[in-house]
C-alpha cells in the first residue's frame, strides 16, 4: 500500500521540485564568422591567436560561442563554399552572429577571394537579412587593423572602403556596430611602434619550434593581441547593452574577486 502510493506521488513531487527550482537558463548560440584575425587556431600555428579563441572567456556558461571564422576567406568565398547556409538553418531565435571580414575581400592580388566594395556591401546585407529573418541578432564589426606605422609614428588606417562600407551598412540597416578598426588602431598607438609588435605574431628566430626562422606578421595576433581585441569587442557588448548577451559576463570565483594579498617584499617603509 505505502510502495504503491509513493509510486503515485513521486512524479507530483518531481514537478513541485522543477518549478521550485526552475528551469534551467536558455543557452545563447554566439556565432562568430569571419577570416584568419578571429579563428581557431591549430597547434602548429600557435602562437598565432585569432581573437574569437579567448572571446567565451569574457561570457558565463549562458553564452556558446561557436566559431566558424576561417582563415583566407572574403565574404564571397565563405558564401561560395557554402559555410554561411549550415548557420542559417542552424539559428534560433535570439542568437546571435558576429560578422567581421575585409582583411580578403581587399586582397586585389589575390583573385580567388577579392570583392569589391560593391559586392561586399550586398553579401554584408545578405548575413544581416537573414540572420533576422530567424529571429536572431546581427552585429556588424569592421575589419581589425593591421600594424603599419607612417614615418611620423602613426597607426595607419589600413582597411578604407571596407570599413566604410560596414559602417555604411549598419547605418542603413540599423544594425549594432563595433567598429573593431577604429579602437584597435588606437590600442596600437597606445602601445606604440615598439612595443605594438607584442600584440601581433612577432617572432625572432628560436622564439618558438613552430617558426624556427622567427616571424615578421602584422595582421595575426599573439595571445595577448587577441585577448585584447577580444576585449574591445566584449566591452561594446556591455556598453551597448546587447540584449542577451551582455547580461551574462563571467564571474570572477570568489578566490580571484579578493584583492590580492600583500607580501613583506610589497610592503613600503614608513616615514617616521
Amino acid at each position: 500500500m505505502l510502495s504503491r502510493l509513493v509510486n503515485r506521488l513521486w512524479p507530483l513531487s518531481l514537478l513541485l521540485l522543477v518549478a521550485f527550482v526552475g528551469a534551467p537558463p536558455k543557452k545563447i548560440k554566439l556565432y562568430l564568422i569571419g577570416d584568419s584575425t578571429i579563428a581557431q587556431k591549430i597547434k602548429q600555428t600557435f602562437p598565432e591567436t585569432g581573437w574569437g579563441m579567448p572571446l567565451p572567456t569574457f561570457f558565463d556558461s549562458t553564452v556558446v560561442v561557436d566559431n566558424r571564422a576561417v582563415n583566407g576567406r572574403s565574404t564571397r568565398t565563405f558564401l561560395a563554399e557554402n559555410r554561411w547556409q549550415p548557420i542559417v538553418d542552424a539559428l534560433q531565435e535570439g542568437d546571435y552572429v558576429f560578422i567581421q571580414f575585409g582583411h580578403n575581400d581587399e586582397s586585389e592580388a589575390h583573385p580567388d577571394r577579392y570583392t569589391s566594395p560593391a559586392d561586399y556591401r550586398l553579401n554584408l546585407i545578405k548575413f544581416v537579412q537573414e540572420t533576422r529573418r530567424k529571429k536572431a541578432y546581427p552585429v556588424l564589426i569592421t575589419p581589425v587593423t593591421r600594424r603599419k606605422f607612417d614615418t611620423s609614428g602613426r597607426q595607419v588606417e589600413t582597411h578604407g572602403p571596407y570599413s566604410a562600407a560596414t559602417v555604411a551598412v549598419a547605418q542603413e540597416l540599423r544594425v549594432p556596430l563595433i567598429d573593431l578598426d577604429k579602437m584597435s588602431r588606437e590600442l596600437v598607438q597606445q602601445f606604440g611602434e615598439e612595443n605594438s609588435k607584442l600584440l601581433f605574431l612577432q617572432l625572432a628566430p628560436g622564439d618558438h619550434p613552430n617558426y624556427p626562422y622567427g616571424r615578421q606578421d602584422n595582421t595575426h595576433f599573439s595571445e595577448l593581441g587577441a585577448r585584447k581585441m577580444a576585449q574591445l569587442v566584449f566591452g561594446q557588448v556591455m556598453a551597448q547593452k546587447l540584449p542577451g548577451l551582455s547580461e551574462h559576463p563571467e564571474q570572477p570565483t570568489a578566490k580571484n574577486a579578493l584583492p590580492p594579498v600583500p607580501t613583506a617584499k610589497d610592503a613600503q617603509p614608513t616615514t617616521p
